[in-house]
């Protein structure tokens, strides 16, 4: 025990002392997103991961009952459930150790969560085929095609999130604002356009077809969740510099990159709200009935 307390006292003669918990010292004076970030951290760990992993159970599960696009949708269950699963190094490091070969680690782990648009916008891309253009969608059915390009995008994944560990962030900053920006329209468009469909496809009816009907409110749901996840940084990334050092690092850009971090656990929840109960838990199916036969 002594020389656990020699050792401390140690390294605190030498200088050495944790981080301020809100990174850099000019964030003394408004240092408070901090708080929204940590608290978005965790509940991305505590909710997130597990409601991601979940997702990804299920989809393995019922893999022969899913949907098309649940290839797509597991890939970003991944992606997610890594990023959350970074939590705990990255509140680490930052609180405490400070440690440079750990914010390489850190900052791959943000070059995956960077590019998890790109799985959404196949999502997106899917359904909006399988609506808008149904016969060019039942040649394209094959599991094959998505399997190739999700390939593809975990290849991009991985050089981004390598290229920002090894070279920096500034080095993939403008190839994230183009990706961003070009996600964001793309997804915008595709479930707009689902939405007229759908809305079209009911005009001049008094009730719109059950079926129709839950796809239409699932697909305003989901283009909300885009909107509120994906707008501030879109609406951000123009007017970076126009800002200051502390307005921008220890404020706005904090704030808006923590709400898109939020899709951790925002996804795999609306994700969930399809899932039916007892899919979701066996244990809630009631005892089988049997039948009795009665030989006379």
């Amino acid at each position: 025990m002594s020389n656990i307390s020699e050792a401390l006292s140690n390294i605190t003669n030498s200088g050495w002392h944790p981080p301020p918990w809100y990174q850099f010292e000019a964030c003394s004076v408004a240092p408070y997103a901090f708080v929204f970030y940590y608290g978005v951290k965790v509940l991305n760990l505590f909710v997130g991961f597990p409601t991601n992993t979940l997702v990804m159970w299920h989809i393995v599960k019922h893999k022969n009952e899913g949907s098309t696009s649940d290839i797509f949708i597991f890939n970003l269950a991944l992606l997610d459930a890594f990023f959350c699963l970074m939590t705990p190094v990255d509140m680490l490091n930052r609180l405490w150790l400070n440690d440079d070969s750990t914010w390489y680690f850190q900052r791959f782990s943000y070059g995956v969560k960077d590019m998890t648009p790109l799985f959404l916008t196949c999502i997106c891309l899917d359904r909006y085929i399988a609506v808008v253009h149904p016969i060019v969608f039942t040649g394209i059915r094959d599991n094959r095609i998505r399997t190739g390009i999700s390939v593809v995008v975990w290849g991009l994944v991985l050089a981004y999130a390598l290229a920002k560990c090894l070279i920096g962030v500034l080095s993939v900053s403008e190839v994230f604002g183009g990706l961003i920006l070009f996600a964001f329209f793309l997804m915008v468009f595709c479930n707009l356009s689902i939405i007229w469909v759908l809305r079209k496809s009911v005009a001049g009816k008094e009730v719109m077809n059950p079926v129709k009907k839950k796809a239409f409110k699932m697909v305003t749901i989901v283009l909300a969740i885009i909107v509120v996840n994906y707008l501030p940084p879109v609406a951000l990334i123009p007017f970076a510099s126009t800002f200051s050092f502390v307005d921008f690092r220890c404020k706005i850009s904090l704030s808006v990159f923590s709400i898109m971090d939020l899709s951790c656990t925002i996804e795999p929840l609306l994700y969930m709200s399809k899932m039916e109960k007892l899919a979701l838990c066996p244990c809630l199916k009631g005892p089988a009935t049997k039948t009795n036969n009665v030989n006379g």
